[in-house]
This record gives C-alpha cells, structure tokens and sequence, in this order.
C-alpha cells in the first residue's frame, strides 16, 4: 500500500502540469479523481495538498470531495459491498437488504469497518434488473438476494478471510 502522507512523484508532476494550464483550478475535480485512482481514496492530507499545489482553499478542496457522491473520504474495505437501490431493486426489497447489512457490519452507507475488512455503498442501477434485488461483493454479483442472506455472504467472506 502507498504512503498515504504524501501525494506521489506522478500525481504532482499531474498537478504541476493543470497548474500551467489557464483556469488552473477548474483541473480540481481532475485532481482529485486521479488521487483516488491512486489511493482509493481522498485523505485530509492529501485534500491539503491540493489545495497548497493548486493555491485554492482547503475548504473549496473538501467543498468538491464531499459535494459529489462518487468521492471517498475513508478508504474501501477489502470487501466492497454495494446493493444495488435502483428501482427494480428498491421495489424488491432492496432497503430491507440495506438495513440488514447496516445492521450485520454496524456501519452506514459509505463507510467501512473498523477492521477495514468491509465498506457499504450503493448503487443505482446496475443493469440486470431481472435479477433484483443484487449485491455486489468486489467482482461478484448476487442475484435476488434476501434479508437474511446478508449475514451468510458477510460470514461466507470472514471465512474465507480466516482461511
């Protein structure tokens, strides 16, 4: 895993280079998406050192990173959850799923674990809504999944951690 201290060589040469451009900190968003790509997530740290290198506002740096939904302020766990709550879902029973993973993990949508073994997110539609409701576990999708098979596909990926 990366030094999450420091920004890396390849994101400040990045940084340097949307510096030189015209309106420099219109390339925040930019900015940040490849510190993501990088870090699999934006830490306070590296939210300062943006704004430093850009010579914007801390506040407008945590302004955009806590704006829109498709950026992360804690890092993923190993096992990425995400229940799918579009509308084939939702009609489905996807909210009752949510609230069987909140309750399973005891965490909210868009955190993590304190053993930074699991994080929940949602999704809106995934695009196989023949099979709702659906989770999916990093790669894996589970299809028509039910309340109660939360805490089997939670123990099923402890066991296979403990293995």
């Amino acid at each position: 895993m990366s030094d999450h201290t420091k920004l890396d060589s390849e994101i400040i040469k990045f940084i340097d280079e949307c510096r030189e451009k015209e309106h420099a900190d219109s390339y925040l968003i930019a900015v940040l998406h490849k510190i993501q790509g990088k870090y699999g997530y934006l830490s306070d740290v590296h939210m300062h050192e943006v704004a430093q290198r850009l010579q914007v506002p801390s506040s407008t740096v945590s302004g955009v990173a806590t704006f829109y939904h498709f950026f992360r302020l804690q890092p993923k766990g190993k096992y990425h959850i995400s229940l799918c709550l579009g509308t084939a879902c939702f009609v489905k029973g996807a909210d009752k799923i949510l609230e069987a993973f909140r309750s399973e993990l005891g965490i909210e949508l868009g955190e993590t674990t304190s053993d930074k073994l699991f994080s929940l997110e949602c999704s809106r539609c995934l695009g196989v809504c023949a099979l709702a409701p659906v989770v999916t576990i990093n790669d894996q999708v589970y299809s028509k999944v039910s309340p109660t098979q939360a805490a089997e596909l939670i123990n099923k990926a402890r066991f296979e951690e403990a293995a």
